[in-house]
């Protein structure tokens, strides 16, 4: 007879092949129920997602690694800002109660934002004239959705304040805008600074310090990613004592002159532990512009523990 053709031989699974598709299997279980708890474990905030979502044209989400000139005034935020208090005059210090809530009507507060740059809230405040410029960080009220801020205004007129937050909801940077009336006020007076110098090159002399902000390319066009390049130097030739401000070795804050937005730029050199060479300190910043005009750029420096903001203006093309 002749034997029935058989196939290849296969070999049953072996026994430590079917434990571990077993063990495979639970532990993809076990992730999975992992993640479902941890999804629903607290997270020190009332607020979801969809809090805010304001519809339509908002400023919302906007991502800190892409940094864009940001018209706050022109489009609606998923929160609003209130700001209340008492007669504000300038040059005498004021306290201000600033209020935020979401377009559901939910109040914002510490526990519903995260830290960035070292502070959980960012107030930017500019005077009509760009030359007043106050970056504030607010202290939490006694009601949730309540903050504190301080300033003091130097002249008279309606001051824009921004407001820089990121809710822990979204994990996305996100903005708001409110005005304050500052009134004119008679026999006192702020400390003057000492007035900065522009010299021939654009750069900036104060204090024996000279700060430069030069872009890359130029003219500045809109729409393109912009790079700057800002520098400290001593005309004596001395180091610059140059320390961290708010997590960084220094800050940029734009604003274009009808006061429609803002951009607050972090360098891209972001490792605290390399520090910049001492005699010449040099930082590079990215930032786009989306429409043609004047913008004044405040830099914000810490010098051996005290804070300087210096001022560039630059004309931005199409």
């Amino acid at each position: 007879m002749i034997a029935p053709e058989q196939g290849p031989y296969v070999s049953p699974p072996k026994p430590q092949q079917r434990v571990s598709w077993r063990q495979a299997l639970w532990i993809t279980l076990a992730a999975v129920a992992f993640y479902v708890v941890v999804r629903r474990l607290p997270t020190g905030t009332n607020l979801s997602h969809m809090d805010f979502r304001a519809g339509g044209s908002s400023v919302e989400f906007c991502d800190p690694a892409n940094p864009q000139f940001m018209p706050v005034t022109t489009v609606r935020s998923p929160v609003e800002m209130i700001l209340t208090g008492g007669e504000v005059l300038a040059s005498r210090p004021a306290q201000l109660m600033l209020t935020m809530k979401t377009v559901t009507g939910k109040p914002v507060g510490p526990a519903d934002l995260l830290v960035v740059h070292t502070q959980k809230l960012h107030l930017l405040v500019v005077d009509p004239t760009l030359t007043d410029y106050q970056h504030q960080h607010p202290a939490p009220g006694q009601k949730s959705g309540e903050w504190v801020v301080e300033f003091t205004p130097k002249r008279a007129g309606l001051y824009r304040v921004f407001a820089d937050f990121t809710p822990a909801a979204t994990a996305r940077g996100l903005y708001a805008s409110a005005d304050i009336v500052v009134k004119e006020s008679s026999g006192v007076s702020v400390a003057a600074e000492t007035p900065a110098v522009v010299a021939a090159d654009g750069s900036i002399l104060r204090e024996g310090f000279r700060f430069k902000l030069q872009p890359r390319e130029s003219p500045m066009r809109v729409g393109k990613v912009l790079d700057l390049t800002f520098s400290v130097t001593r005309d004596d030739g001395a180091t610059v004592p140059l320390q961290p401000i708010m997590g960084a070795f220094a800050h940029l804050v734009a604003f274009d002159e009808a006061r429609g937005g803002f951009a607050q730029l972090h360098p891209n050199e972001i490792d605290l532990a390399r520090k910049p060479d001492a005699l010449r300190p040099t930082l590079t910043f990215k930032v786009t512009i989306p429409k043609a005009g004047r913008y004044i750029v405040w830099a914000q420096v810490n010098l051996g523990g005290r804070e300087m903001a210096v001022p560039f203006w630059f004309e931005v093309l199409l």
